[in-house]
């Protein structure tokens, strides 16, 4: 499980990089400020989210069951919060209507939370 994590952790990381210079480099000729910011907000909580990976990772005192729950949560949700968002930030520069995908903004960013919520309720019930 934790050699997942690290490669999820590992993509997700690389992933965003990419897309911060597809963002700031490529997309600024065509995009406005208001969805560049947009887009770096997605950005910038997938590259979050990877290194929230990278420390769960190093935990020895999570049970595998635990680490499970939480690196599904976090995987979909950034795919649905940064995912979404870059779709949103984007919509200008295709025809689609992104409106039908407006819902997975919260429902990742619930998800982020939830993943925290474990960790935090995990730790909390660990005796020191």
């Amino acid at each position: 499980m934790k050699r997942r994590i690290v490669l999820a952790a590992a993509f997700m990381g690389m992933l965003s990089i990419i897309l911060g210079a597809f963002g700031a480099h490529l997309l600024k000729r065509y995009l406005s400020i208001e969805e560049l910011n947009t887009f770096e907000v997605g950005v910038r909580y997938q590259m979050y989210h990877a290194l929230f990976l990278l420390f769960l990772s190093t935990r020895k005192d999570i049970a595998e069951k635990t680490l499970k729950a939480i690196y599904n949560l976090v995987v979909a949700g950034v795919l649905l919060f940064s995912g979404s968002i870059y779709l949103l930030a984007t919509k200008s520069l295709t025809v689609f209507d992104f409106k039908i995908i407006v819902f997975a903004t919260p429902l990742g960013g619930f998800l982020l939370i939830i993943a925290w919520a474990v960790l935090f309720v995990t730790i909390l019930r660990r005796k020191s």
